[in-house]
């Protein structure tokens, strides 16, 4: 059961209103607390050495030079930490034959990446420490590199690891329907081979941790910038050997994450397990060029794609070939084969297929290794899907708006399963699709279009329609291999003056998590929003949980707290009916007040029943059950993911002369079930689309044939900043999950997932006249010169 959209407008009604962030104030006064504000008695720091070499041998490390520098307390090699550090192998008993090899804190016998961490120096500054680092002497003996995914599993390929005797971690196909018959009596059949640049999150607070090992209690402490609190304390007791009860993470303000801050990285266990060895507080802070070689990359695929359509327009048939390279070592504990698997799942999401295969192709190199970042796999099958369905529209003379209409899932045709296997509980493909043409004004912006072509200006209008996965259930990560969980939990209590406090197992990333969960639990208990105190990110005082990742923080997470909310509501009605003599189906609870609710007269302040209830309970009948703090668990069940769905516009104008794009002006209607706070969510979209066009447009990691990364810094690496930043306009239709009260799906996700497919076939229609066509990501003024026929291909193709 929903909530009835009819009962929400009380005076504290606040779900699908605009309120603050509760902890905005605190934020923009300079009063947060990051892992970096945190100062601890006795702290140290760890600077890390890394390798300079995507594949070398380390034959020995002479740290002499480095223990004579005055402040350095302490250096750690591989070998020191093997022993204290247990390795780990991410792998999950659900992705059938996947393969990866044991990975240790610091490189052992051989360093794997440009940016792997070798040794560690301690020592009184992060200073000392970087020059103690700087002094290490490595006799690396270079080995051969396997830089090229495409190459990877040639024969005469080098194997990274020889135990699993090829760079193979993962493959994976899914047919459904009678695709070669659908391909051999097709109208027409168009192909084309997409790629996606390699690239990262950028995140304002760099990763952080500061790890305090107490010997007099066997106990645990970590400072963290993360996203899963629970999980990183699965995972640090397991590889430190401590029960989990001794492991307490704190995660406070996070600024920023994207799925970064989401993984086990082998510096920071180095830094866990640096200070159980030393029994004080470590801290390790990574700095901006460090990030470039440490922290995850994502999205570097190739997919060759090809669909099938009869004379009407009708899409009878997808096929595509995914080949994606995930640097030396599976990331740890979520792989680095789901983003490909979640493009076999994703393509071709919106449409009604009958045949579909498709096949993932992971494989082992020497690059930075690649995991989950915003949208895992959503980009990549987005501009897939979209891309062809643009091919599609141009091969049968037909407007791409007039062939996404014709083939998208019907609304009326849920629930509804996908030809690639994904069950879907409600979408709104159509509505979503008329709104945003009323919103763009799609007709008027054709004619100024064409207009404008007859003055040389050439601008370009590109749709994409998506699906976003969120509110995962344990179909995603509880089948073994892994402790990550899919439910989450929350505690609401009521203290003597009628305030409320809220303890969850989500996290407040940036994104405004806190102001959510103050905002459905004010509305469930019937509280005003001021009254309610939210509290995150710690193992050792908030319910077990999963976290925030996949969009799953108000899907799953709110979802909970409304529960917890809603159940001490009825424990206060309770309590207030054998005080008031009354019943509590004729109570009510009103703007923190308990009401009669035929009248709407108030009968007492909840300041007062907490008075009685927690001073003068003698007074109280003695079976009245009187507990003012209710807890409550929420998971997913019916179905393995919460889609979400959406449609993106993007407006660009290419200038055929230099290359450059430009975005004018983008469009998002999306469907998150129930809008919690409107704001929020829009601005959760923006930032999205901001991220995708990013990727679309600038971001890309670029490496050598040597596995070197050429571009890890700020003035090379380019990231969209607002004069990159198009107006965005926002809208929505809400079709609520039927799975919690709250109704709420996720919003995370939904830019990143549309916007680079958007930008891609507007860029393909603005250059369209001149017979160009760009698939490559980033789309760079040279690419698209090349498209134009006007430089040579950059790539060599």
């Amino acid at each position: 059961m929903t909530i009835d959209l009819n009962q929400v407008d009380r005076p504290n009604s606040y779900i699908g209103k605009t309120v603050p962030r509760p902890n905005a104030r605190k934020l923009v006064e300079g009063r947060g607390q990051y892992v970096d504000d945190v100062h601890l008695p006795r702290t140290v720091h760890v600077a890390y050495l890394r390798s300079p070499y995507a594949h070398a041998r380390i034959n020995g490390i002479n740290a002499d030079a480095a223990k004579a520098i005055p402040g350095v307390l302490r250096v750690f090699t591989g070998h020191d930490l093997k022993d204290v550090c247990t390795p780990w192998v991410a792998t999950l008993d659900h992705l059938k034959g996947m393969k990866s090899a044991p990975q240790h804190a610091l490189a052992v016998e051989r360093a794997m990446w440009v940016g792997e961490p070798v040794a560690a120096v301690v020592a009184e500054s992060r200073a000392v420490a970087e020059d103690g680092a700087a002094a290490l002497e490595v006799d690396f003996e270079p080995l051969p590199v396997v830089a090229d995914m495409e190459t990877a599993l040639d024969p005469d390929t080098p194997v990274l690891h020889e135990e699993l005797g090829d760079n193979l971690t993962f493959t994976r196909t899914h047919e459904s329907g009678d695709v070669a018959d659908a391909f051999a009596s097709a109208a027409h059949v168009v192909e084309e081979t997409f790629h996606t640049g390699r690239h990262t999150g950028v995140c304002l607070e760099p990763r952080s941790i500061l790890a305090d090992f107490n010997r007099s209690e066997n106990q645990l402490t970590l400072y963290a910038a993360t996203q899963a609190p629970h999980m990183i304390q699965s995972s640090f007791a397991k590889h430190l050997d401590l029960p989990e009860g001794k492991v307490r993470v704190i995660c406070g303000d996070v600024g920023g994450s994207y799925g970064i801050k989401v993984h086990i990285y082998p510096d920071e266990m180095a830094t866990a397990a640096i200070s159980r060895v030393m029994g004080r507080p470590v801290k390790f802070i990574a700095d901006r060029l460090e990030s470039f070689t440490s922290d995850i990359h994502a999205r570097d695929h190739r997919v060759k794609a090809r669909m099938a359509v009869d004379d009407s327009g009708r899409i009878t048939a997808l096929e595509i070939d995914d080949l994606t390279g995930i640097g030396p070592y599976s990331v740890y504990p979520r792989t680095s084969a789901i983003e490909g698997n979640q493009v076999v799942n994703l393509c071709g999401g919106p449409y009604d297929l009958a045949g579909y295969k498709a096949t993932t192709t992971v494989v082992m190199q020497n690059k930075a290794p690649m995991c989950q970042y915003r949208a895992v796999g959503h980009p990549i099958a987005c501009a897939v899907t979209e891309g062809m369905v643009d091919l599609a529209a141009e091969a049968l003379g037909m407007d791409p708006v007039a062939l996404r209409r014709r083939n998208l899932v019907p609304d009326d045709a849920y629930p509804y399963t996908a030809a690639s296997g994904m069950r879907f509980e409600g979408l709104s493909h159509h509505a979503s699709l008329d709104k945003l043409l009323d919103l763009m004004d799609y007709d008027g912006l054709r004619r100024e279009q064409e207009a404008l072509r007859g003055k040389g200006v050439y601008r370009g209008i590109g749709i994409a329609s998506f699906i976003e996965l969120t509110n995962p259930s344990p179909f995603m990560y509880g089948i073994g291999g892994a402790r990550i969980s899919a439910q989450d939990g929350a505690t609401v209590r009521m203290d003597p003056d009628g305030s409320l406090v809220v303890l969850s197992g989500v996290t407040e990333q940036g994104q405004g998590t806190e102001g959510m969960l103050a905002q459905v639990v004010a509305e469930s208990v019937g509280v005003p929003m001021e009254t309610v105190k939210v509290i995150t990110g710690d193992t050792q005082t908030t319910p077990y949980g999963g976290g925030t990742w996949a969009s799953r923080g108000a899907g799953i997470g709110g979802a909970a707290a409304f529960r917890a909310g809603r159940a001490l509501r009825d424990n206060i009605l309770q309590v207030a009916a054998a005080m008031l003599q009354s019943t509590p189906e004729a109570l009510d609870i009103i703007d923190g007040a308990v009401k009669d609710r035929a009248t709407g007269e108030e009968r007492m302040p909840l300041a007062e029943l907490g008075r009685i209830v927690y001073f003068r309970g003698d007074t109280l009948p003695k079976d009245l059950d009187r507990e003012m703090v209710a807890t409550r668990h929420y998971i997913t069940s019916d179905y393995p993911f919460a889609f979400t769905n959406g449609i993106q516009a993007s407006l660009v104008e290419v200038d055929v002369e230099t290359g450059f794009v430009k975005p004018l002006k983008h469009w998002c209607i999306e469907d998150c079930g129930r809008v919690i706070n409107p704001q929020l969510v829009d601005e959760q979209i923006r930032g999205g689309i901001v991220q995708g066009l990013g990727g679309a447009l600038y971001e890309e990691c670029v490496y050598s044939a040597e596995g070197q990364l050429e571009n890890a810094n700020m003035a090379d690496y380019l990231v969209p900043m607002a004069s990159e930043m198009p107006d965005m306009v926002i809208g929505h239709v809400e079709t609520p999950t039927q799975e919690s009260e709250l109704g709420a799906k996720g919003a995370g996700e939904a830019g990143t997932a549309g916007a680079p497919a958007a930008v891609m076939n507007a860029i393909n229609d603005a250059i369209r006249p001149f017979g160009g066509r760009v698939t490559r990501m980033p789309f760079t003024p040279e690419r698209v010169l090349a498209a134009l026929g006007k430089v040579p291909d950059p790539d060599g193709r």
